[in-house]
């Protein structure tokens, strides 16, 4: 059996990687001006220090290294990792979007059944609303459920009503309103 061994380079860069999500951990919930903040006072030290770690340890090892590709890659991309210090609503790992696309690559052998180009595009449109929903934190059985009853009667003018985000405003208002009292 072949010895592993161990890329103390790859390990420091996944420990500083590690730092920052220490953080990132101490801020998620907060608004994006305060995570906005705090990166740029905690976070954007290391991620400096990083950069210049990792510049220096490409420029020693060999272009063939995997340590170096794995490097090059990042710091090719360097620009799209940072985006995340200067906007308090970017999350530092695309961990969510993957989350979000599982249903779909769980759900490709059934997409190939969907009858026709047209048919994958209703499709997509559906899959797309329903995680609309799910981002609006909106039920998307109640929402699909009351659109379809809603739909007939509604006008075609005034679609826009019926997209997730203001279908729950408007139950949010109805549930919240006073009901009358019979005197």
């Amino acid at each position: 059996m072949a010895k592993l061994t161990k890329a103390p380079i790859a390990i420091e860069i996944v420990r500083r990687i590690d730092e920052l999500f220490a953080i990132e951990r101490d801020i998620n919930g907060k608004p994006p001006d305060e995570r906005r903040t705090a990166r740029q006072d905690r976070s954007k030290p290391l991620v400096a220090a990083l950069e210049g770690y990792m510049r220096e340890q490409y420029e020693r090892l060999s272009p063939k290294n995997a340590v170096a590709k794995a490097i090059r890659y990042m710091l090719v991309r360097w620009g799209s990792f940072t985006r995340f210090l200067d906007d308090g609503r970017i999350c530092l790992s695309n961990n969510a979007a993957e989350r979000a696309l599982r249903g779909v690559a769980l759900g490709r052998r059934n997409w190939t059944f969907a009858g026709s180009d047209e048919g994958g595009r209703r499709a997509a449109a559906v899959y797309s609303l329903m995680t609309t929903c799910k981002l609006n934190d909106v039920d998307p059985r109640a929402w699909l459920a009351n659109v379809l009853a809603t739909l007939p009667d509604h006008p075609m003018t005034r679609i826009d009503e019926l997209m997730p985000w203001a279908w729950k405003a408007r139950i949010e208002v109805a549930v919240n309103a006073p009901t009358a009292v019979a005197a």
